[in-house]
């Protein structure tokens, strides 16, 4: 077993993963980053479609160009690369955190370091998390696994498909379906809004004339052998009216009903759970309750764009850095979601720096108010136009916003949508 040894380790080489160890590196420090697939750049890879990059670089990319824009970034660095290299198992009771890997091509590999970068991303929800009745036929697919077929397989699932769930996967691949020759008859969101964004609802349905059946469940997936049709089954109420369900046919069903962080090797080291993100619960610099084990990226909570993605893992590789250095937060108070909020990263805020916070918003809004509590007193508020669940909203809050937390002795920071 070959054992290397670095100041950090980055678990996973998507976006989040190459921006965190960009900024260990430019601080000095000994970084390698760990990927399971042959080459960096994570799901970006099989995302031929446009609309990265707008906020990183201004400019607008599809996947691959904004993963190849990524990795320019880092070529030319000292940063230790291990591509088709799993890492099975992290132990990160002791000072040195120790990462077992296991590679085809290297074998098994032993890796030690002060700290360590979550940044595994996220997976798809699938059938057996829905449990939509019916058989087991083929031509059942998560939305992620269609697009890997077509974007890099060439290979067609099917030729009539409905698409279960409105995320954005899901909604892009009703436009990539469409494009291959396949006819997509439906798409069925069982929330009363869709759960993707508004600009692919917009040029991946409407542009195509694709149905999108919103209050509505799939109720039972039809066929033996191979996929024959899908019930769906309004919603009035919050009541099934299984009188009005109806049958739509067809060869193939697209899963896009969620994604859930990859935290299966956070869970065996320790790391605490956020019940509501299913990512790792962390302070103001992104640290877990393990420390030296700090997460970023949608490892950490499900961002809606990737650029969002390489902005907080760039915070975190600075706070890695400057941890390792010997800083911690001088004084922290505890984040709190107020009404209408669905969650908040990170689950802290440093009193004393500068703050970025991410959320979700539990309900379809326009004219919405956002308001930042010190200890139930208002400190700052925002106008927001239009809000949904599935845009992000961002929030920053500085020392000033934060000076009347100044004394308490356990100060709480609420956010609120009103």
């Amino acid at each position: 077993m070959k054992e290397l040894n670095f100041d950090a380790a980055v678990i996973g080489g998507g976006a989040a993963g190459m921006a965190a160890a960009r900024e260990l590196d430019a601080a000095g420090f000994s970084v390698v980053i760990i990927e399971r697939e042959e080459r960096l750049g994570g799901i970006l890879g099989q995302c031929i479609h446009n609309g990265f990059g707008l906020i990183e670089f201004n400019e607008e990319l599809t996947g691959p160009e904004f993963a190849e824009r990524m990795q320019e970034r880092i070529e030319g660095t000292g940063i230790r690369t291990f591509t088709g290299a799993t890492v099975m198992e992290m132990d990160a009771r002791a000072e040195i955190k120790t990462l077992y890997c296991y590679s085809a091509s290297l074998g098994v590999l032993r890796l030690n370091a002060r700290a360590v970068v979550l940044a595994m991303g996220c997976r798809e929800r699938n059938r057996g998390n829905i449990r939509i009745p019916g058989d087991r036929p083929a031509g059942v697919y998560t939305a992620g696994l269609a697009q890997r077929l077509v974007n890099i397989e060439g290979l067609v699932p099917g030729k009539n498909a409905v698409i279960i769930g409105s995320g954005d996967i899901g909604l892009i691949m009703a436009r990539r379906m469409s494009w291959v020759g396949c006819k997509v008859h439906a798409v069925v969101e069982i929330l009363p809004y869709p759960s993707g964004l508004t600009r692919n609802i917009v040029q991946c349905l409407n542009d195509f004339g694709i149905p999108l059946y919103l209050s509505h469940l799939t109720t039972r997936i039809i066929g033996r052998e191979r996929v024959e049709g899908v019930e769906i089954t309004p919603i009035e109420n919050g009541a099934l009216m299984h009188e009005k369900a109806f049958v739509i046919p067809c060869d193939t069903v697209l899963l896009s009903v969620g994604l859930v962080p990859e935290n299966e090797l956070s869970k065996g080291a320790g790391v605490e759970l956020n019940p509501m993100t299913g990512g790792p619960m962390v302070d103001s610099m992104l640290m877990t309750n393990v420390p030296g084990v700090f997460a970023c990226g949608n490892v950490l909570h499900v961002h809606d764009l990737v650029d969002y993605v390489a902005e907080e893992a760039r915070r975190a590789g600075a706070n890695v850095a400057r941890w390792l250095k010997g800083a911690k937060p001088a004084r922290e108070a505890r984040l709190k979601s107020g009404p209408n909020v669905r969650y908040l990263a990170p689950s802290r805020v440093d009193l004393d720096g500068d703050n970025k916070l991410y959320l979700r918003t539990l309900i379809v809004k326009n004219g919405a108010s956002l308001e930042v509590k010190v200890n139930n007193r208002v400190v700052k508020t925002r106008k927001l136009a239009h809000i949904q669940p599935s845009e992000m909203i961002t929030v920053e809050l500085g020392p000033k916003d934060l000076e009347s937390a100044a004394g308490l002795p356990d100060p709480t920071v609420e956010v609120a949508i009103v």
